[in-house]
């Protein structure tokens, strides 16, 4: 790594002195000398213990969510995805994927061909008062979208399998059977919470009386289709990490360690668990290592006492636990000689990608920090405000990385396979400069020293990833078939 772009250290950082203020900010010098740049900083800067308590505590965690009898009070649910198998190489032909997560839905043709992959999107978008309508008007738009683009794409008469990437929080009871427990990202569609959205989607299909040949074979998040994604091109592949706007993993278990399971225990004798590990903490196991600037995020978000470890680690938030620390070192005078600015003190104003930007910056001239400032409308800063903030931005990020690695290392260690690919996507993993490098030397240093391990990052899970499941279970589907069909013939 050039010597530019290394990571601040807290040697590197001279905290500035306040002795140079005029009388008109004697007032904002009564906290001066009472604290330190280190003092401030200290509990942004966690030790390999605190860590490895981390990765026990989320070991517990995870075998809680995975028995019944204690899988309602457990902070990792680990919701069986009923998916059993990753893709072998095999699988041919057209599928269409569809992804909701948002505002924009896609749908996607995908035609697989070996290691081969052709991808065909649109996007349509989804209008407010449809987000804020009735499940029926939501799930008829869906199909119109479905049938404008299998009619663009002359596959009208084709019988295709699907499938459908829901990123919002639901209970899997299926592959191809999903119960939304709540809305977020904006929508409140009546009539769809404790219902099953791919029953929802045939009903819209049958309305529409067009579509006899689209079926959704399974229904999965994004980090399923993370996993999925990637396992196609590397079959070592079992778990999937998104570290983005949030974070979730899944992984690949025994089904004799998944006591919740209820499906059949035919070969493969495993199944993708999700996580939903940002929920860790809930129940107060990460207060050790809570700051003041997690605990303030916390009171102010939409859900005070939830997501706490995504919290800590997401791209959501590692901004504005960047600019709460930062106005706490100007506040003691110790930043900016003491002067702030209005968007500095206004809550979610310091972007996550501020972070990313001021850490790979060029320690030479600092010329995107410099611009950043001006955007902020911060009027006194100098070279050691630069490092300061710089070294503020390191101590978030390094702190989320190696919080992540903790949780993949406690995957890892958990599942003892000698060798695996874990399948990344998110913009916090894709854009920070160093974001992996600080992951693969945390993970190591947690993980058993038996099992190796890799991080691959994933293309389009969410679209590639759901047609992948889709052509898994048709796979299966028609493996079955076959043999029940060679049953009777086999001349017993």
């Amino acid at each position: 790594m050039p010597p530019t772009n290394k990571a601040t250290s807290a040697s590197d950082v001279v905290a500035p002195q306040p002795t140079k203020m005029g009388k008109h900010k004697l007032k904002k010098r009564h906290a001066s000398g009472e604290r330190t740049v280190e003092n401030i900083l200290k509990p942004l800067d966690l030790g390999d213990d605190d860590y490895r308590k981390v990765m026990d505590l989320m070991h517990a965690e995870l075998v809680k969510g995975l028995t019944p009898a204690t899988h309602e009070a457990a902070d990792i649910k680990c919701y069986p995805t009923y998916v059993r198998s990753v893709p072998d190489g095999s699988e041919n032909g057209d599928f269409l994927a569809l992804d909701l997560g948002g505002t924009n839905f896609r749908v996607l043709l995908i035609n697989l061909n070996g290691q081969e992959v052709k991808m065909e999107s649109k996007i349509f978008i989804i209008p407010q008062h449809i987000m804020l309508g009735s499940g029926i008007q939501l799930f008829d738009h869906i199909a119109d979208c479905i049938f404008k683009f299998m009619t663009d794409h002359k596959l009208t008469d084709r019988k295709l399998p699907l499938g459908f990437t829901f990123s919002f929080p639901c209970r899997q009871e299926g592959l191809d059977r999903a119960i939304l427990t709540t809305w977020t990202k904006g929508f409140k569609c009546a009539g769809v919470e404790g219902n099953d959205i791919v029953q929802l989607l045939h009903e819209a299909i049958v309305r529409r009386g067009d579509m006899k040949n689209v079926k959704c074979l399974a229904v999965i998040n994004d980090t399923v289709g993370a996993l999925m994604s990637c396992a196609h091109s590397d079959r070592k592949c079992a778990i999937g990490l998104i570290l983005g706007t949030g974070t979730n993993a899944c992984y690949i278990e025994n089904l004799d360690d998944v006591k919740t399971w209820d499906g059949d225990t035919d070969e493969p004798h495993e199944v993708l668990i999700n996580s939903e590990w940002g929920a860790f903490g809930n129940g107060g196991a990460l207060d050790f290592v809570l700051t003041d600037f997690d605990r303030s995020i916390d009171k102010h978000s939409i859900n005070p006492g939830k997501q706490i470890y995504e919290k800590m680690i997401s791209g959501m938030f590692l901004g504005e636990i960047a600019r709460l620390a930062i106005e706490r070192l100007r506040k003691n005078n110790l930043l900016f000689e003491g002067e702030g600015s209005y968007h500095l003190s206004t809550r979610g104003r310091f972007y996550t990608k501020y972070v990313s930007e001021i850490e790979g910056d060029d320690v030479d001239n600092f010329t995107v920090t410099k611009q950043i400032f001006e955007e902020l409308e911060l009027v006194t800063h100098n070279e050691q405000d630069y490092r300061l903030v710089r070294h503020v931005c390191s101590l978030v990020s390094r702190r989320a990385a190696y919080l992540a690695s903790a949780g993949i290392a406690c995957l890892l260690n958990k599942m003892q396979r000698k060798e695996v690919t874990i399948g990344v996507d998110g913009s916090l993993y894709r854009f920070h400069p160093f974001f992996h490098d600080l992951m693969m030397e945390k993970t190591r240093a947690l993980t058993d020293a038996q099992i190796s391990f890799k991080m691959m990052l994933s293309h389009d899970g969410s679209g590639k990833g759901a047609a992948l499941v889709a052509a898994v279970a048709n796979r299966l589907l028609e493996e079955k078939k076959e043999a029940k069909g060679q049953g009777p013939s086999s001349g017993h």
